[in-house]
């Protein structure tokens, strides 16, 4: 069940805290950002209630297939294509992980309602919106885009800068996984141009974390060896036109 009042931010957040940290260092993590209740029942509906989809780069561009699809390709050609995607990583951008695309299942009318297009509509509402243009300082967002992912042993993301067309202004993740060690992999890491790791942050439950664009960053391999997938909601902070319900 959504929480009485639906979902909400921790109560005693000022955006006045992190936005400081955000202007010195481009990136800032906010810990305990949502109510205990609402990040504990979206943390549910991601281990639970969300019909994932395999998304992969695929002939350079990116593909999401739906579990159908999924089946109808056949285990063979979905391992060839995975392998495929696994060797581009080494000359370049590439990524293997499972997502669910909350706002174009929301506005393309899938899944009617899926627990996640509650929080679609909570990361676009004025209280929320209010919030991440005072962390930022950018004053005229728009809107915030949002996709559900989940990174299981052997998936990854690499290196790459958000650049968008000019209209991404941040990007973010809402962090929803329990108890990760450090060695399991799936960091969210930030590089330099001479490919060192200026930061890192591990998978964390109920952690906000939102960072300027462009900015170089990837998300490394997840082990082989983690006991459980990396849940997260991702997105940008963008400041093109709102999204339009069809």
């Amino acid at each position: 069940m959504i929480p009485a009042g639906g979902l909400a931010l921790n109560p005693t957040l000022v955006a006045a805290d992190h936005a400081e940290i955000y202007a010195r260092d481009g990136m800032v993590q906010i810990g305990d950002f949502l109510t205990p209740e609402s990040a504990e029942w979206l943390a549910s509906t991601l281990e639970r209630a969300t019909p994932w989809r395999l998304a992969l780069s695929h002939q350079r561009r990116g593909q999401m297939l739906k579990a159908e699809a999924a089946r109808t390709l056949g285990a063979a050609e979905l391992q060839r294509r995975v392998a495929a995607a696994s060797a581009d990583a080494a000359k370049g951008f590439a990524f293997v992980y499972q997502a669910y695309p909350i706002i174009s299942a929301l506005l393309d009318g899938e899944d009617p309602g899926h627990p996640t297009h509650v929080l679609a509509e909570f990361f676009n509402s004025p209280t929320f919106l209010a919030f991440a243009r005072a962390v930022t300082a950018e004053p005229n967002l728009t809107k915030i885009d949002a996709q559900a992912t989940c990174f299981q042993p052997g998936n990854f993301l690499t290196l790459h800068d958000d650049t968008g067309d000019g209209e991404r202004r941040a990007a973010y993740t809402l962090g929803l996984t329990r108890e990760w060690r450090g060695d399991w992999g799936g960091q969210l890491l930030f590089h330099d141009e001479g490919g060192d790791v200026l930061r890192g942050f591990k998978p964390r439950f109920n952690a906000w974390t939102v960072f300027r664009t462009p900015q170089l960053h990837s998300v490394s391999q997840v082990a082989n060896y983690a006991a459980k997938p990396r849940l997260t909601v991702t997105g940008w902070l963008r400041d093109d036109p709102p999204h339009d319900p069809r």
